[in-house]
């Protein structure tokens, strides 16, 4: 990050790796199995590890039956084993003008980039392979996912070009639907059994935002990073401020108490809305704040969160 606290360098995303080794970003089991992935599936079926012995039910394969146990019970009993599978990963990275806003420490933008590169390094760090989307005005980058340091450091450098090319003064036309697009080329890959990470503020979501995310946590599992900044919800009682999207500007009067009610209302609405995604589509959705240091809110956030791995 520059002195002036706006813009993160890929020096400082790649040093981020030394603080991301004790997170947690997931809930199965770790194998201990030299096999072709690293995390027990919680698929079931005729894999290698031997999980139960359970009562034969119609459809079982016959293959799965244990004959010495079914002698000695007098009844028909299977193997049950589950598979191991790698879990690819991939982080979905917000870095449009929207994420261009810092009431004191950083940025939106540069705590968006700082989490994303804390969940790149951890993911690697558990053997798995990740790759990622970066979107904002100026386009979208992939990488797509490798269990290799050059890949998250290819990862770092594609957020921070995209971060450096932010500017108040814009003059690029927003999106409204870039959101979506790149949900929709995530879910267009991640048919199953994928980490996805969304960090972003969600700036533009709409209902059709909602039944992407349903239909990724359907088969894989979604974790969304909630970056906000504070100032909204702790508005100054005296003075005014000027706002713009990069175009027109407009005076809020902040020491009236009708504008600021109106403001506090949209900000802590907006907030419920999202949260409750939660709850009604089985995703954790975690809100990191731009005035506090990431990895500490990060740790926590993951330590407390009650999610669940969904049962394929």
């Amino acid at each position: 990050m520059s002195d002036a606290g706006v813009y993160v360098s890929t020096d400082e995303l790649v040093a981020l790796e030394a603080r991301a080794r004790d997170l947690s970003f997931v809930q199965k089991a770790r194998s201990h199995q030299q096999l072709a992935g690293r995390m027990q599936s919680a698929m079931r079926g005729r894999g290698l590890i031997f999980e139960e012995l359970r009562d034969y039910l119609p459809g079982d394969d016959i293959r799965s039956i244990d004959w010495r146990v079914t002698a000695r019970t007098s009844r028909p009993v299977v193997r049950v084993y589950s598979e191991e599978k790698e879990r690819p990963a991939l982080i979905i990275v917000d870095q449009r003008i929207n994420m261009f806003f810092g009431s004191r420490r950083s940025m939106k933008s540069v705590t968006a980039a700082e989490a994303a590169m804390l969940c790149a390094w951890r993911i690697l760090g558990s053997g798995d392979r990740v790759g990622g989307f970066v979107f904002g005005e100026s386009g979208t980058s992939e990488v797509k996912p490798h269990r290799s340091r050059n890949a998250v450091i290819a990862f770092a450098e594609k957020i921070a070009r995209q971060n450096a090319s932010l500017r108040a003064d814009s003059r690029g036309e927003p999106d409204p639907q870039a959101l979506d697009k790149v949900l929709s080329a995530v879910a267009n890959i991640a048919h199953h059994d994928h980490l996805v990470v969304v960090v972003s503020d969600f700036d533009g979501h709409t209902a059709t935002t909602r039944d992407i995310l349903l239909r990724l946590s359907s088969r894989n599992d979604v974790i969304c990073l909630l970056v906000y900044d504070p100032f909204l919800l702790e508005l100054p009682t005296s003075g005014d401020i000027v706002v713009s999207g990069g175009g027109p500007q407009a005076e809020l009067a902040l020491r009236t108490a009708s504008v600021r009610s109106s403001i506090d209302t949209f900000a802590r609405n907006r907030g419920r809305e999202l949260r409750a995604w939660q709850r009604q589509l089985g995703l954790p959705m975690l809100p990191i704040s731009t005035a506090e240091e990431t990895a500490p809110q990060l740790r926590r956030l993951l330590e407390q969160s009650a999610w669940r791995q969904r049962r394929r």
